[in-house]
């Protein structure tokens, strides 16, 4: 059974930084191989990642209506595109769903998609999915069961107010979420005593706080893949701290010595 990882949180906050670097931790920590989804159409993981991406699983439900050889079955051609879609690197594969589909889908290609992907699923002990504000893909995936789900948000009460929206958006799409916490990014100074009052008042769990780092903006200017930043960083600093602790035994029900067994 994989540990799912769910990253959400709306666009300009780091969300797609932070699930790259949460990808980095587990690879580090041994606990591979690591399945990463890019579900977020706006989003470049695989370019945070440093790998390069050629075909999206998403092209595959329209490509079915047309394009699938005589003597294929539709169940074997899509199987056969997600593998395509897969890219294979050290310590983890990505796979990137491309935009989810529209009002006109091709239901079946869908309903084939989600099987393929949750075969797939099955392989890695984690699975990292870096998930759209409306978490469209988790809720028609069958990603329906998350174990921690990381709410990036920027340190501002309107950023703590979308974290608001997608726990109650969790219920609303009966996505079962075993702990969802909030990662406030970017903050200078630690966590102002508002905004922390703020959580409490919304009902809200506090993950941790990753500060300000240049190091990030640096690499984000020059175009180089953000898992290549120094541990020493701040923010990477930061990050290891939190998912030492989201992660262990003593915190937290579930463990990284439990879960790392399993495979890998």
């Amino acid at each position: 059974m994989s540990f799912q990882i769910a990253m959400a949180g709306k666009g300009g906050t780091g969300k797609t930084t932070v699930a790259a670097l949460v990808i980095r931790y587990l690879v580090e920590k041994g606990l591979k191989p690591v399945l990463a989804v890019d579900a977020d159409a706006n989003s470049n993981l695989n370019e945070m990642l440093g790998v390069k991406v050629h075909k999206v699983v998403g092209d595959a439900r329209e490509e079915m209506k047309t394009q699938v050889p005589t003597g294929m079955t539709k169940e074997t051609y899509m199987e056969m595109k997600v593998q395509e879609a897969l890219v294979e690197s050290d310590g983890f594969d990505l796979i990137v769903m491309g935009r989810p589909e529209g009002p006109g889908c091709y239901c079946y290609a869908n309903t084939l998609l989600c099987k393929y992907l949750d075969i797939l699923q099955k392989n890695y002990p984690y699975v990292v999915v870096d998930n759209e504000a409306g978490l469209e893909h988790i809720s028609r995936l069958n990603q329906q069961d998350v174990d921690l789900m990381l709410v990036v948000t920027d340190p501002t009460k309107r950023g703590l107010l979308t974290a608001e929206r997608v726990k109650d958006l969790t219920r609303e799409l009966k996505i079962r979420v075993n702990h969802l916490k909030v990662i406030v990014n970017r903050s200078p100074g630690g966590l102002d005593p508002g905004l922390e009052e703020e959580l409490r008042a919304r009902g809200l769990d506090l993950g941790g706080v990753i500060p300000s780092d240049p190091n990030v903006a640096e690499f984000d200017l020059r175009g180089r893949p953000i898992v290549q930043l120094p541990l020493e960083s701040p923010a990477v600093a930061a990050l290891w701290e939190i998912l030492d602790r989201l992660l262990d035994s003593r915190a937290q029900p579930f463990s990284i010595q439990r879960l790392g067994n399993q495979k890998g």
